[in-house]
């Protein structure tokens, strides 16, 4: 993902680059693994904030066509292993991204959080079925609840899954274990990896519904777009 000036933000440009990338995948049958990874100090940040000024108005929900529709879980629908190179910071629905990979590696540095209640409405993208898998769920709904950001470091303390290096080796630990990967065949890693996630596949559409219905209650009230305004920074 390479949008620096806009901080990887989910732009237009950043879903049809994505959603192009996998498609591609999953139609290569050379294709055993994927590393996804971001630009600089960023990895993904999540929503544009004239997406969330949008999704607050009714003009469209996370699922619209520019707000991350399709993106956010394509890692998990992958047929192929994908291994998040989290070498920057991820928010948000970006951090919901990196989640839905099946390996991840996150940087020392790196600042991670989902701070949809910072803004004043409850999480999208998944983000309360990814993170609790993932993170555990003491750790995962700690972060869903207080929209806290937290470097690193500070997971690898708390008992963050995956590796967590210094930046500068993220990738290259990223591209190690897809190597690893891209050594198996890919039709058994096809049939592993759909056995493997298979029990999120099942549950995400209804956990989308979940997450919709709570934006219904959440997000169009005025304090969120006063939160927006003054809180959003790139």
């Amino acid at each position: 993902m390479c949008d620096q000036a806009g901080a990887n933000t989910f732009s237009a440009e950043l879903l049809a680059g994505l959603q192009s990338s996998f498609s591609s995948v999953s139609s290569d049958e050379s294709v055993r693994a994927v590393v996804m990874t971001g630009i600089g100090p960023y990895f993904c940040c999540g929503g544009t904030k004239e997406a969330l000024q949008e999704i607050h108005e009714g003009k469209t929900n996370f699922l619209g066509n520019d707000s991350g529709a399709e993106v956010y879980s394509l890692p998990l629908s992958c047929p192929v292993p994908v291994v998040a190179a989290m070498q920057g910071h991820a928010i948000g629905g970006g951090l919901s991204l990196g989640l839905f990979a099946d390996s991840i590696v996150f940087a020392q540095e790196g600042v991670y959080g989902a701070t949809f209640m910072k803004y004043g409405f409850t999480p999208g993208f998944g983000s309360t079925l990814i993170f609790p898998a993932r993170l555990g769920s003491v750790l995962g709904n700690e972060m869903l609840l207080s929209a806290k950001t937290y470097r690193g470091v500070e997971l690898a303390r708390r008992g963050l899954p995956g590796e967590v290096v210094p930046r500068a080796k993220v990738l290259d630990k990223a591209m190690a274990l897809a190597r690893i990967y891209a050594e198996r065949t890919r039709h058994s890693l096809v049939t592993l990896k759909d056995t493997l996630v298979a029990d999120l596949r099942r549950r995400l559409p209804a956990q989308i519904g979940t997450e919709l219905e709570m934006h219904e209650q959440t997000i169009h009230r005025p304090e969120v777009a006063e939160r927006i305004a003054s809180l959003y920074t790139n």
